[in-house]
């Protein structure tokens, strides 16, 4: 332990600077911890809070500004990526849409507290059509909240976090096999509840053929136009007949849901 705050001493702001960086790239490596101790070893003068900041927004930033561009140019596709790699990529897109809904252009600054969203929320707002002297001073701003936030939270509280340090390198190796169980044990379980929704879809699915020869034999079905709005902007064309209802929007379109008949739900 002692060498991990020593190499942390020395290297400080570096450290800071890459952790953030990979934080936004969507990386698994949440940097909020970071940020406390970096706040804790400012505390006791090995650091500057002033240079802790800084550094963690000029690591952000840059993250964030290339996002907004690969948003901005390649649309609702940049959005499916990340969030194919998400634990809950289902309402991925749709709950970062609704974010924006709700909190307008300064979600960017809220999105930086909410883990996952702060990747997301840079390609939606190019994807939105954001300018970009807007984007750069709102997700500066955000930047720079978040990281003075935690990094006073860290200054503030750096005794208690001393103690914790204390009592974990006490505990040793068995402290680090109980969190890696805890979190092994958490991804585990969401992993497995989306695959088995995933085996239930295919249990339903039907191929585009199948749907064809429903339609032409005249049988009795309804197809419903699921895809996200940017999707459909993306590709503005629909199966004939088909009765267009956003997910988005789905609360309030329920009533043009038929319930008489067997419905086939497409998305994408």
């Amino acid at each position: 332990m002692a060498e991990i705050l020593q190499f942390l001493i020395e290297y400080g702001y570096l450290v800071i600077f890459v952790w953030v960086l990979l934080d936004q790239l969507g990386l698994p490596i949440p940097a909020i911890p970071l940020m406390l101790a970096a706040g804790a070893l400012a505390a006791m003068d090995h650091l500057s809070i002033y240079g802790v900041i800084l550094v963690a927004v000029l690591g952000a930033v840059p993250m964030d500004l290339l996002w907004y561009y690969l948003g901005k140019y390649r649309g609702a596709k940049v959005m499916s990526v990340l969030c194919a790699i998400s634990i809950e990529p289902d309402y991925c897109v749709r709950n970062t849409q609704a974010l924006f809904d709700r909190l307008g252009r300064m979600s960017l600054i809220v999105a930086k507290f909410v883990p996952g969203l702060q990747t997301l929320s840079p390609p939606m707002a190019g994807l939105t059509g954001m300018s970009v002297g807007r984007f750069l001073l709102l997700d500066t701003l955000g930047a720079l909240i978040w990281s003075a936030l935690f990094a006073l939270i860290g200054m503030m509280f750096h005794r208690q976090l001393e103690q914790a340090t204390v009592a974990i390198a006490e505990f040793g190796i068995w402290a680090g096999l109980a969190l890696g169980s805890i979190l092994l044990a958490y991804f585990g379980r969401k992993l497995y509840a989306r695959q088995k929704f995933i085996r239930s879809l295919r249990m339903r699915r039907l191929q585009p053929d199948e749907v064809y020869e429903m339609l032409q034999g005249g049988d009795d079905v309804h197809v419903i136009d699921l895809r996200h709005g940017y999707d459909y902007d993306l590709l503005p064309k629909t199966i004939p007949s088909a009765v267009r209802v956003p997910m988005e929007a789905i609360d309030r379109h329920y009533h043009r849901i038929p319930t008489e008949s067997d419905v086939i739900l497409y998305c994408s």
